[in-house]
């Protein structure tokens, strides 16, 4: 690749689905082109739930990208974070969740990145922040541990400690650090170090914290420390790394990384630069995507699911789909715009191919034309799928709670909205389900909203 080749890659990375770049003296943009030195990109995520959805999956497509040209991607479990909850975007306190939870969440999230990313050490690495915000004092070891100890040349054997001794502390501690060099743990001195520089009213003018105050809400202040301690640890993975020169994150992210830049001034560091991308509407095309809100796709959904899920989107949000989940060029992406404002195609056949697109990337292409094949069948032919879950039931069950039971839908309130809207139907008798108590006498096929099928067999 020559030059300006290279340099126009960087300008679309730089550019494609960005909301804003932050890189005031262009030194990011120039260590890219020149990749002279190793480039650390930060990307933390906070693990409240286990699965990544298309919206992560932006991020991560990008970081892919910048993998591409040669940067370490250092991916930040917020394990810490994650108790304390960011409230950008929030109206309520996040609630706390418990470390085995976490852990849980953790590992799904490691499995499923290599999706997208590359997991070369020489391009990818993750740590936790528990690593310099958990000191000795925090641990909780586990009671009657047996360790050992050098003295002089000598190793000794230690009787069984209880969880609360210091050495069976320090010995946890050190058992189960990631990063055991260039760690400093931020203890209440350097926190107040950090906090002397930051003024309350710049915390407090965010959008959110406005929101809660013009009704009266309360402000917590371990919301408030969120940003600082996510500055806290862009710093830390400088110290350990040798920089850290870009971080990433949604728009929703802009104000936290900005506060990372003002911490790593503070400590004589060079200011990481700051990519905020847009971020992906969910299935309704107006909220987020959020599993909270269960309106997204998630990256490990199974590809009929896949495809039938980007089929349901509205027509004003295909041109978005196209730029955030998928490789289609971007001037290809201007003309399906034009024609999309000129009415000249059918925005079915726009998500057909965006459908198909979204889906071979994350399963295969043979995958993706058998969704296709099957969504085709299903919902333009009104076949009825071969694959569909078969539960068996006995005669007399309520259908609303083998539905909830058997987790086809997460609970009766959800079943009552749908049958209130005639979005149950039972396909053999070609009906619609009205009866939200129904006790079942037979077999039957449900179909539940648009592209859920069951097949209920009664013993």
């Amino acid at each position: 690749m020559d030059i300006k080749e290279k340099e126009k890659l960087i300008d679309e990375v730089l550019s494609r689905g960005v909301g804003e770049f932050i890189d005031p003296d262009g030194s990011f943009r120039k260590k890219l082109i020149e990749s002279s030195e190793k480039i650390v990109v930060k990307w933390g995520v906070d693990p409240t739930r286990p699965d990544i959805h298309l919206g992560h999956a932006v991020i991560l497509r990008k970081l892919r990208q910048l993998q591409n040209l040669g940067c370490k991607v250092v991916f930040l479990i917020g394990d810490v974070t994650t108790q304390i909850g960011d409230p950008t975007g929030k109206s309520k306190i996040r609630p706390e969740i418990e470390q085995i939870e976490i852990q849980k969440n953790m590992k799904t999230y490691l499995d499923q990145v290599d999706k997208i990313l590359l997991k070369d050490p020489n391009v990818f690495t993750w740590t936790m922040n528990s690593d310099w915000l958990i000191s000795i004092n925090d641990i909780i070891a586990p009671d009657n541990q047996s360790i050992s100890i050098n003295i002089g040349d000598k190793s000794v054997n230690l009787p069984p400690l209880p969880s609360n001794n210091i050495l069976a502390k320090a010995a946890h501690w050190q058992a189960t650090r990631m990063q055991k060099s260039n760690i400093n743990s931020y203890t209440l001195i350097n926190m107040l170090s950090v906090l002397r520089k930051i003024t309350h009213s710049r915390l407090i003018e965010r959008d959110m914290f406005q929101d809660r105050i013009k009704k009266g809400e309360p402000i917590f202040m371990h919301e408030m420390m969120y940003p600082v301690i996510q500055g806290i640890d862009s710093n830390a993975i400088a110290n350990i790394f040798g920089s850290c020169d870009l971080e990433v994150g949604g728009t929703d992210q802009h104000f936290n990384m900005l506060v990372g830049r003002d911490v790593m001034i503070m400590n004589d560091k060079k200011p990481q630069a700051v990519i905020s991308f847009k971020i992906l509407e969910g299935l309704d095309g107006k909220e987020k995507m959020s599993k909270s809100l269960d309106n997204y796709i998630g990256i490990t959904d199974e590809s009929d699911d896949m495809y039938g899920k980007v089929m349901s989107i509205p027509d004003s949000s295909i041109v978005n789909y196209f730029e955030l989940c998928t490789y289609v060029p971007i001037e290809e992406i201007e003309e399906i715009k034009k024609e999309i404002e000129n009415g000249k195609v059918n925005p079915r056949d726009l998500k057909m191919k965006l459908a198909f697109q979204i889906t071979a990337e994350y399963h295969s292409e043979q995958k993706a034309k058998e969704a296709e094949e099957n969504f085709i069948n299903t919902f333009q032919k009104k076949e009825i799928p071969e694959n569909m879950p078969e539960i068996v039931a006995q005669k007399g069950d309520s259908l609303a709670d083998i539905i909830v039971l058997n987790k086809i839908l997460p609970s009766k309130s959800e079943w009552r909205r749908l049958v209130e809207a005639n979005a149950v139907h039972d396909l053999e008798k070609n009906e619609n389900i009205n009866d939200f108590a129904l006790e079942i006498s037979e077999s039957l096929i449900v179909r539940i909203g648009k592209k859920t099928f069951l097949k209920i067999i009664v013993k």
